[in-house]
């Protein structure tokens, strides 16, 4: 009978083990996904000044728009940063990115061409990494509210992810921005 209970407990503690394993592991998924967005945020951040930079040369009288790319900038890139902030970038971006439009000289920039490429880029990744997180944060929460982790999930600290965090998570702040100057 000892045998019993003895081989009982060692399949639970091994069960356990597993259980706990394979949530850190998926915890870490969500945690990367986080990172990923991070990086993207910041490469899209380090990007901003060098267009602006452009746009200077060829627009110098739309000053207004290129004030507000450079506050939503700074702003978006500084502190704690929810989609609002992002959005609020990203009109300002698309209204810098339509002077190229008024300005065939600035369209046909090589200059601003490769910085369009680049953000181009850069928003094709954030998209995927948003993506990316998303699936995580999906196999993550059903791992943890599958039986019979689900009994052992929250006694172990695994907290649900919310899908509706990922947007504040995104906190891009920029350390050191390279100062380019294209004239």
């Amino acid at each position: 009978m000892e045998f019993i209970l003895l081989g009982i407990a060692v399949v639970l503690v091994i069960l356990g083990i597993g259980i706990y394993n394979k949530l850190v592991a998926l915890r870490q998924n969500v945690n990367q996904g986080v990172a990923d967005i991070d990086a993207q945020l910041r490469q899209r951040h380090d990007l901003i000044p060098n267009l602006v930079s452009t746009v200077k040369g060829y627009a110098a009288h739309e000053q207004e728009t290129l004030e507000s790319v450079i506050a939503a900038r700074n702003h978006a890139a500084s502190g704690s940063i929810n989609s609002a902030d992002e959005q609020t970038l990203r009109v300002a971006l698309d209204k810098l990115l339509a002077l190229g439009e008024a300005y065939p000289d600035l369209k046909a920039s090589s200059n601003f061409q490769e910085l369009q490429r680049e953000l181009s880029d850069v928003e094709d990744k954030l998209a995927a990494a948003r993506r990316a997180l998303n699936a995580a944060v999906s196999r993550y929460n059903t791992g943890r509210e599958s039986f019979p982790a689900v009994l052992f999930a929250g006694m172990l600290g695994f907290e649900e992810a919310d899908f509706h965090r990922l947007d504040d998570s995104e906190k891009g702040v920029v350390d050191q921005v390279p100062n380019v100057q294209f004239s």
